[in-house]
């Protein structure tokens, strides 16, 4: 897989400085090049292993569920699950999580205590694959040849799986059945109205640090503050909800879709939104990665390319490549 061009390493940079670059160098121009780094370091390629990645994480993380779901024999607990479901993952994926709960009512005792264990166990596993997955990918756009050696990469994941990981499924869940938490709680009069202000900045609070953490964490360098790479973790944010109400249109409003996959649409489904998001997040890396490369001087985000000295204005020009043969 090809690298982008190498982002020099910066220092003391806060969230003042990438407002400052963002409005000096122009959206529409940070926006071409980043998706031009994005494409150099075949950030299509990575977005796809990771959706993969992330469909694994999720098949057993919902099968732990249903075990949790059935053990408790919680009915309010299910149907919050299910409403989840139903916001969180568009059209016919959602359709696998009511199958499977479906599935799992059935089981009791000794079968829902093993689907729970086993579950959590490999969805933890599997999540660190996805996080060591994101390493990868945000190394080659930041230009990043080698990833950590195996055992720190792999902890490393571990450890963003445990943290960002669960912050970004907290903020998912306040955002999306963050109401039905409140009546399913008993929350009721003055205490209901404060819930329902309150879950909107707490769960944009956890999502941007999420992201930021995971900005941060991933890249095999030297990152600038989280203030600084709130600017990326906001465009990725921005792209994911976007992403999924688009998806989210086209299957409730498409007719062929379901005809053209039959049984195979609710997997189908699912891994479309993983792809999506997974865009989502490697894109706001590229624009992360490029504002940074603008602020340090090197703005070219293709392999080849190097900033002009002579242009204050940091635009790049591509260097001759020699002759073969």
């Amino acid at each position: 897989m090809s690298t982008a061009t190498s982002v020099p390493e910066t220092y003391e940079l806060e969230g003042d400085d990438a407002l400052e670059t963002l409005r000096r160098t122009g959206i529409g121009r940070l926006v071409k090049d980043s998706f031009r780094r994005f494409r150099a370091a075949d950030g299509f390629s990575h977005a796809r292993a990771l959706a993969f990645q992330v469909t694994l994480t999720l098949l057993p993380a919902l099968i732990a569920t249903v075990g949790l779901a059935t053990v408790l024999n919680a009915k309010k607990f299910s149907t919050l699950i299910l409403q989840t479901a139903d916001r969180f993952a568009p059209g016919p994926a959602g359709d696998i999580v009511r199958d499977a709960f479906r599935q799992g009512q059935r089981a009791s005792g000794g079968g829902a205590r093993a689907a729970l264990v086993f579950g959590l166990l490999t969805a933890v596993v599997s999540a660190a694959f996805v996080f060591a997955q994101i390493e990868r990918g945000a190394n080659r756009i930041y230009g990043v040849e080698q990833d950590r050696p195996t055992q720190q990469k792999y902890l490393t994941g571990l450890v963003l799986a445990c943290t960002a990981g669960l912050l970004t499924v907290l903020a998912f869940v306040l955002i999306v059945v963050g109401s039905d938490i409140g009546r399913a709680t008993g929350l009721s009069g003055a205490m209901s109205e404060i819930w329902g202000f309150l879950r909107w900045p707490v769960a944009i609070g956890l999502i941007v640090a999420a992201m930021a953490l995971l900005f941060r964490e991933s890249p095999r360098r030297r990152q600038p503050a989280a203030s600084w790479l709130a600017v990326g973790s906001a465009v990725s944010v921005l792209l994911w909800f976007l992403f999924t109400g688009l998806l989210s249109l086209y299957l409730t409003q498409s007719t062929s879709f379901g005809e053209t996959y039959g049984p195979l649409a609710g997997m189908i489904g699912l891994l479309l939104w993983t792809f999506l998001s997974s865009l989502a997040v490697y894109l706001g890396i590229a624009f992360a990665a490029q504002l940074e490369a603008v602020r340090a001087g090197a703005p070219g985000p293709v392999t080849g390319e190097r900033e002009n000295p002579m242009d204050g204005t940091g635009t790049a020009r591509r260097r001759a490549r020699p002759a073969l043969g």
